[in-house]
């Protein structure tokens, strides 16, 4: 006989594991679709200019995915501008000021 915290179909914990399972191998299926469309437009003999902007518009979700990414990587971002601003020289640090100023006003 089952126990009360138990269904027939498994315990909850099965249940979000498998679940993030099939969420992996969709973001999985998806990211292999959008560097496929990627590489067919990188490939075609015909592009004699690689357009960004272009593959943005024209690959459905990719900037969706492309926005996520970097917004992802802020925080290291964030982190390596901290890491680096003790080895800049002072105009350098009084400009990157300004530059934060001007942006906040």
């Amino acid at each position: 006989m089952p126990k009360k915290n138990e269904t027939g179909d498994g315990t909850a914990e099965e249940k979000e594991a498998s679940g993030t399972g099939k969420e992996n191998t969709k973001n999985a299926e998806n990211t292999s679709r959008l560097l496929g469309e990627v590489l067919t437009y990188l490939s075609d003999d015909e592009v004699e200019e690689i357009d960004i902007e272009y593959l943005l518009d024209h690959t459905e979700g990719l900037r969706d995915w492309w926005d996520q990414y970097r917004e992802n990587n802020r925080k290291q971002i964030e982190e390596e501008i901290k890491n680096s601003l003790n080895k800049l020289p002072l105009n350098e640090l009084e400009s990157i000021r300004e530059k934060i100023k001007g942006k906040t006003n």
